[in-house]
């Protein structure tokens, strides 16, 4: 965005010698940090005077009182929001990934590596990773600690990406952290391209303004997720207390690699030395590179299934109650308000996590009971709608679909199901189907608003080879495949049974249903 060309311009140095990282950081450490803010505010056409001018000190303030500082009005506020936005989105898009965490090493050690003022859990995989952080923020926040979680992709605004105590930040605070790595980011932009590097990708832009705020508000634990893979992941700068593995499956190939050796490999890079590792049940050629790699650097491997086990899973009002059985305890008839076995599975994830945060003791009933029950997964086996009965999940790759295949046999009730799927043109769109197709009906194809979407027609081919043709529909509109699905799951033959739409195959898809269907 050309209202932020001065970033870059504040960067440059006097000369055209390269210089070191240790240099830049020297160099930003001697620098009027405030002074060069009000600059990039002013050019920015939103001039912040008082950071400035009246000599007030505002490091102690918090992030929304920062921010209310500076833009006293929510229009300002709003319109300062939308400016910042625009400005990470036309960085590089976290699908095209850098596979590299030295720019962000680099922006966090001229911060003063914020990162190490709080005590983290990271967490990677290929499905799951939302659902469990989520779990695992609502146990530390049932213990009394305030709580810093950062998740991807967002559902429906960029802010949920960046949540404190299960709440995402306000423009305010958006605004305020942004502000405060704005010129850091500047200079380890112009460093890299100055070594013939990109500029700092979206996501890593995000990575390092969550770790900042968390450090700002401040926090006392961050659950992170990690974009995608491990080792080279932005977020692998944080040296976490424990390591969650959910289930590592098939999935972005082109950057993770085609084996599952190779995923695996990349995703143990979070294990850190000395640290606890909380694994879901994996595959024996993904285990051993998990327990190599903890006995490479001296962590506690717990694996469900060997250290760690779900007991029972029934079928209960608005969820499912689990027995959880870790090295410290047997937790009995624990509810959960979510859906599918896959998500008891979670739970089990969550709980030795949390168990292991607290240094491996058995954690108060009480503890357990609160922080489950105030679990929420949006966009993950969510009911948005009850007559008709309207499901919204997020699976867009083949593990997902089998989950998610599973939890509506076992979850509900539903006599018939019709589907509205659409996907990215990266995914495989073939076995996913597969995986659905013994569950649904009738399907419709629709689009989504993204440039990575995969075209609906060519989605739709692909539906027909694996449901047969008369079971596919097209509509491009969500407003008219939503109610086309309805139309064809109340064709239902038996006047007893109970008709089910569900619309999957996207985060992105499901953010947009989410939003057409509840407002």
């Amino acid at each position: 965005m050309k209202d932020f060309d001065i970033f870059h311009e504040s960067a440059n140095t006097e000369g055209d010698g390269e210089r070191t990282p240790e240099q830049v950081v020297d160099e930003v450490m001697n620098r009027d940090v405030s002074a060069s803010l009000k600059e990039v505010m002013e050019a920015a056409h939103m001039a912040a005077p008082n950071l400035v001018e009246s000599g007030e000190d505002t490091s102690e303030n918090d992030l929304d009182e920062e921010a209310t500082h500076l833009y006293p009005t929510a229009d300002e506020t709003e319109a300062v929001y939308h400016a910042i936005e625009r400005e990470i989105l036309s960085r590089m898009p976290e699908h095209k990934v850098q596979p590299s965490i030295e720019r962000v090493q680099l922006a966090m050690h001229i911060l003063g590596d914020p990162q190490n003022l709080y005590r983290s859990v990271h967490l990677t995989g290929t499905n799951g990773k939302t659902s469990t952080a989520r779990m695992i923020s609502a146990l530390l926040r049932a213990s009394g600690r305030k709580v810093g979680r950062f998740t991807s992709p967002h559902l429906t605004t960029m802010r949920e990406r960046i949540s404190v105590n299960d709440e995402p930040i306000s423009q305010a605070q958006f605004v305020a952290a942004y502000e405060d790595v704005a010129p850091y980011l500047a200079m380890v932009d112009e460093h890299s391209k100055r070594s013939g590097g990109p500029a700092m990708s979206f996501f890593e832009v995000l990575t390092v303004m969550m770790l900042a705020a968390f450090a700002d508000v401040p926090v006392d634990a961050a659950v992170v997720e990690v974009g995608m893979g491990g080792k080279w992941d932005a977020t692998n700068v944080i040296n976490a207390d424990v390591a969650v593995i959910t289930p590592i499956a098939h999935d972005h190939e082109k950057w993770l690699g085609s084996t599952l050796a190779e995923i695996a490999t990349e995703k143990a890079g979070i294990i850190k030395p000395g640290s606890f590792v909380i694994s879901a049940k994996q595959t024996p050629q993904v285990l051993e590179i998990l327990r190599d790699r903890a006995n490479e650097v001296g962590a506690v491997l717990r694996v469900v299934g060997e250290d760690l086990h779900l007991v029972s899973s029934q079928l209960g009002v608005g969820g499912q109650v689990v027995s959880i059985q870790t090295p410290a305890a047997l937790y009995n008839d624990i509810f959960i308000p979510l859906f599918g076995k896959h998500q008891g599975e979670n739970a089990v994830l969550a709980l030795a996590a949390f168990e292991a945060f607290n240094g491996g003791r058995e954690v108060e009933p009480g503890i357990v009971e609160e922080g489950f029950r105030m679990a929420t997964s949006p966009g993950r086996l969510e009911v948005v709608r009850s007559s008709p009965s309207i499901v919204v999940d997020a699976a867009h790759n083949p593990h997902g679909a089998r989950a998610l295949a599973q939890a509506l046999t076992e979850s509900f009730d539903y006599t018939n199901i019709a589907a509205v799927y659409s996907a990215m043109a990266d995914k495989n769109v073939e076995a996913t189907l597969a995986e659905l197709e013994p569950v649904v009906g009738d399907i419709v194809i629709t689009s989504m608003d993204t440039p990575r979407a995969m075209d609906t027609e060519e989605i739709a081919q692909i539906a027909r080879d694996v449901f047969g043709e008369d079971r596919v529909f097209v509509e491009p509109s969500l407003l008219d495949a939503v109610d086309l699905a309805v139309e064809r799951a109340e064709l239902n033959p038996d006047p007893a049974g109970s008709n089910g739409v569900v619309i999957t195959g996207s985060v992105v898809l499901a953010g947009a249903a989410r939003d057409l269907i509840k407002h």
